[in-house]
């Protein structure tokens, strides 16, 4: 019950700061039609007994005045429902902002990894909606009940005390709907695993990239019993918890009856021994029904009470988890610099991903120079990308220290650091905004400038990308905007490491299997670019560049080569000492040139972008 009240506190609340004229306007006409109901049974009780007794100007005005009470009654709740459903789409529109604030606003990404958040957010997207409609229908509804309850319980009081009967038969339904509630609130979090499954399935069937693999491999009818079998998995669980429901409000609805029955026949009774006039009798199945009414409305207002107390809770939990915090390690914080003077620097930094025995990075000591170009190589799971995602500030060490220019990476403003900071991922984002957009969002203060994302897609060699569209930069790209143009994988990436290029003067430019989607060639062409690009910065700013790569031809170039394996750094040197040490780095070296042994001469990029070794 705590719970429930303090929903219809924070929902009063939002509603409130939303549009406090309709707050006010909708609960006043909602008044106005809680007080006509009861009074409409009185007036037509007044006016039986009038018409009985033939006093004719009595049972006029009696008969206008419920006519009058009955329109009241009716426009009062209509014109309500207008300003309450236009007020709970406010409402819904800001918690709606606030969960993507919520999920894409946090420091890190470590809520992400957790299955509890997943089905939680996926619970969550379902309910909110209601929030518009139910919700904002029982915070009016609960007002005019309680209202219309008061005034009928005094009537009730006045034709005889047993009939407050009535009111207190309302307990077992209330409890009884509670309790049915809080067991298909329970249904419902363990669908949701189910749910999001059969969602997750019916976004492969719509998506362009996964069509082409549904159709080759086969997989039609395959993707149509896994969507069934998720369906048939949460059905299961949701049926079997509402029929429970039913049967549980059905008992408690059972036991109200009865009691209208009863008091009902009572009046009844004493009608037919003179007690009471035709006008109490009316007056009390008037008011029977409306007591049935209310109590039905009161049940139902409950039960949606309740279930929006568990989605404001679940609400309130996700807030807990992902709400912005700063984590300084209880340091003051500290000014990014302007430019590196020194370098960065790894102190024993060992991490875990939550949920996860095993360490990613055990132990890492490493040192990057400023303005220096570096290259991470590795295989698959050696901590890769783990390593640019700690730089981000997405994670935190589990122990040790990453040191930006000797200070803690700790003390520094997380939005401070990052807009100093690039990065080009493998998992890119496909933003369907028009394509000048789709690039210009890697510096939002210069979102419009038309000359700035020329030269972001000159650096990136993606420019004739925007070319050859319809209507370059102004193209809108994706199927979620008119006359969208769908583009290859290599495009939308040619796009995504434009948007890396955005940022001027950046002092780490990170870029993480960036080019997966594009040639060999082209990856080794972008590469030398972009190291030459960086070095010039590394010397007006001493800014460092971080490459991560699976092709190890293509970073050949690199200041600095760093091989990743078992969360540790295996070897470091340029690619000839690495090559000289005939470790790793060179069987690994070896392994990915023997593919293309029958390829060009050496020193020229074969088919697959790696050169030939030299011998």
């Amino acid at each position: 019950m705590r719970d429930t009240v303090r929903a219809v506190w924070e929902l009063t609340r939002l509603s409130w700061s939303a549009d406090r004229a309709r707050l006010l306007g909708a609960a006043a006409l909602m008044l106005a039609a809680a007080v006509a109901q009861p009074l409409t049974a009185l007036a037509l009780g007044v006016l039986t007994d009038a018409a009985v007794a033939g006093e004719a100007a009595r049972a006029g005005w009696t008969g206008a005045l419920a006519g009058l009470l009955m329109i009241v009654a009716f426009v009062g709740a209509h014109f309500a429902h207008v300003l309450y459903m236009e007020l709970g789409d406010k409402a819904f529109l800001r918690l709606d902002r606030e969960l993507i604030g919520l999920s894409n606003g946090s420091e890190g990404l470590e809520h992400h990894e957790r299955p509890e958040y997943a089905d939680r957010i996926t619970v969550l997207r379902q309910e909110l909606s209601r929030v518009s409609t139910s919700g904002m229908t029982a915070l009016m509804s609960g007002l005019s009940l309680m209202c219309g309850l008061v005034i009928t319980v005094v009537l009730l009081v006045e034709l005889s005390p047993w009939l407050l009967l009535l009111p207190l038969a309302a307990v077992p339904p209330l409890l009884t709907g509670r309790y049915a509630e809080s067991l298909m609130g329970e249904r419902r979090r363990r669908a949701a695993p189910h749910t999001r499954g059969a969602q997750h399935v019916l976004e492969l069937t719509g998506d362009a990239a996964t069509a082409k693999e549904l159709r080759v491999l086969g997989m039609r009818d395959f993707v149509q019993d896994r969507h069934a079998e998720h369906w048939r998995a949460a059905t299961r669980l949701l049926w079997g918890g509402e029929t429970r429901a039913v049967l549980v409000r059905i008992a408690g609805q059972l036991v109200f009856a009865s009691a209208y029955l009863a008091g009902t026949l009572l009046v009844v009774r004493e009608a037919v021994a003179a007690e009471r006039t035709v006008g109490d009798v009316v007056l009390a199945v008037v008011l029977a029904a409306q007591v049935s009414q209310q109590v039905s409305g009161v049940v139902a207002l409950l039960q949606e009470l309740q279930r929006l107390s568990r989605t404001l809770a679940d609400l309130r939990w996700v807030r807990a988890l992902v709400g912005r915090r700063e984590h300084r390690g209880g340091q003051p914080p500290a000014e990014v610099p302007a430019r590196l003077s020194g370098g960065i620097r790894f102190r024993g930094v060992s991490f875990r991903y939550p949920d996860r025995e095993k360490a990613v990075l055990d132990g890492v000591d490493l040192w990057i120079p400023a303005g220096s170009v570096v290259a991470v190589v590795g295989e698959n799971g050696a901590g890769k990308s783990t390593l640019v995602k700690l730089l981000s500030r997405f994670y935190l060490p589990t122990a040790g220290t990453i040191e930006i220019d000797g200070t803690d990476l700790r003390r520094l403003p997380v939005e401070r650091w990052r807009a100093r900071i690039t990065a080009g991922f493998q998992d890119f984002s496909r933003f369907e905004l028009t394509a000048g957009e789709t690039v210009g969002v890697g510096d939002l203060p210069r979102l419009g400038d038309a000359d700035a994302v020329d030269a972001a897609l000159r650096r990136a060699g993606a420019g004739a990308v925007v070319r050859d569209l319809p209507s370059g930069a102004a193209t809108p790209l994706g199927h979620s905007l008119p006359g969208g143009v769908q583009l290859s994988g290599g495009q939308w990436q040619k796009l995504a490491l434009g948007r890396t290029m955005m940022r001027e003067g950046p002092l780490l430019l990170m870029l993480d299997e960036p080019t997966a989607a594009l040639d060999a060639r082209a990856e080794h062409q972008l590469f030398e670019g972009y190291a030459r690009t960086a070095r010039a910065e590394g010397l007006r700013n001493g800014a460092v560049t971080l490459l991560v790569s699976h092709r190890f031809s293509t970073v050949r170039t690199a200041d600095l080569i760093l091989v990743l394996a078992d969360g540790r750094i295996a070897e470091s040197g340029s690619h000839d000492d690495l090559m000289g040490r005939r470790g790793l780095y060179s069987e690994l070296y070896r392994l990915q040139a023997e593919q293309y042994r029958q390829g060009p001469p050496p020193g020229v990029p074969g088919p697959g972008g790696l050169r030939q070794p030299e011998r």
